[in-house]
């Protein structure tokens, strides 16, 4: 059968007498690509053929832009693209919108439920990537490697300015929120002779036990632990959940370490925080404003380490997360169930 582009699409007959049959022109549908971050989009065009889908990339990450190839697009995928309800209301053909990610939280899923539209996420990848990270953090924050680093590269050999250094062994690992990413830390905080705690009201005492942890409350955890790791997921509830308050119940020893998502942490307490001498130190993959400004209070400090959102990032799990989103979106558009929907009902 042939195929025409989406815009192009016409039907032609064959003229009476020669044949009752008709010859349908079908369309090839059409996917928008809100936004990427990836050297080049090569797997996802790949698990798209499977829906003789062509992308079509906006030109840049605004709502006027993403609608100029969304509007009468079949599927969406997105990375950090804000995908309101007012775009979802003017999106005419779209059938799925694909995250390339784990959050949804630039989705409006209510929108997209109502509108009847399937959201895709990837669960599922970059579980080893973020546990790495984040444990990587925690070590180079209790050795003071990335301070150590400073110092030397500056031109200065002086063990007195990076002490004191405590041990690892023996002290307390909090983690906040215990899904996959976390249940792969414990085990690596454990090979280093930490106790861990872990603070999820959602988790299993059957995981709790399997993984050799112990479960407290949130306030508990916050006066235990020596590191704090943030793992969980942003909601209206957990926005700011670590503020200037919680800060102050942390011990001034401690360090928090995030590589969720950057709302988790209010970053102008973090600075006071950091300031005041609340806690020790702290470690963010993730800002609550990304690219973090220029002129952002956060910079600059010795007992903090920034990386630029770069915990999920491997070769592996690039390859993992646009093959996967991209077979969910071309099996909605095939006319079969995505294996990872956000909003099933909107599959009904």
């Amino acid at each position: 059968m042939a195929l025409l582009s989406y815009h192009d699409m016409n039907r032609i007959e064959h003229s009476p007498g020669k044949s009752q049959n008709k010859e349908v022109m079908v369309a090839t549908p059409i996917v928008a690509l809100t936004d990427t971050v990836f050297p080049d989009l090569d797997p996802a065009k790949k698990a798209l053929k499977a829906a003789n889908a062509e992308l079509i990339q906006a030109k840049e990450n605004t709502p006027d832009a993403i609608l100029e190839v969304a509007r009468d697009a079949d599927g969406l995928l997105v990375t950090y693209g804000k995908i309101t309800a007012d775009i979802i209301g003017q999106l005419k053909n779209c059938k799925v919108i694909g995250r390339f990610g784990i959050g949804v939280d630039n989705i409006d899923i209510e929108a997209a439920t109502k509108a009847g539209i399937v959201v895709t996420y990837v669960p599922d990848y970059c579980f080893d990537e973020v546990s790495d990270q984040a444990m990587a953090m925690l070590l180079s924050l209790a050795r003071k490697v990335t301070l150590a680093n400073g110092v030397v590269q500056s031109g200065r050999w002086e063990m007195p300015a990076v002490v004191p250094i405590s041990r690892i062994r023996g002290s307390t690992l909090g983690l906040v929120g215990f899904g996959h990413i976390p249940q792969l830390m414990a085990p690596k905080a454990q090979a280093f002779g930490m106790d861990v705690i872990i603070s999820d009201p959602y988790v299993s005492d059957d995981i709790v036990k399997k993984c050799g942890v112990k479960k407290v409350e949130f306030d508990q955890l916050l006066e235990q632990s020596d590191f704090i790791s943030i793992h969980a997921p942003l909601t209206p509830e957990t926005q700011n959940l670590f503020s200037s308050d919680v800060f102050k119940k942390m011990k001034s020893t401690a360090y928090l370490i995030n590589t969720a998502r950057g709302p988790l942490v209010d970053a102008d307490a973090l600075v006071k925080a950091l300031d005041a001498g609340e806690i020790a130190g702290a470690a963010l993959d993730v800002v609550p404003v990304e690219p973090l400004p220029k002129d952002s209070p956060l910079l600059g400090r010795d007992n903090l380490i920034l990386t630029p959102h770069t915990a999920f990032y491997s070769e592996d799990a690039l390859l993992d997360l646009q093959t996967k989103c991209a077979i969910d979106v071309a099996s909605v558009l095939n006319g079969n169930k995505p294996k990872y929907p956000v909003n099933p009902e909107a599959l009904k």
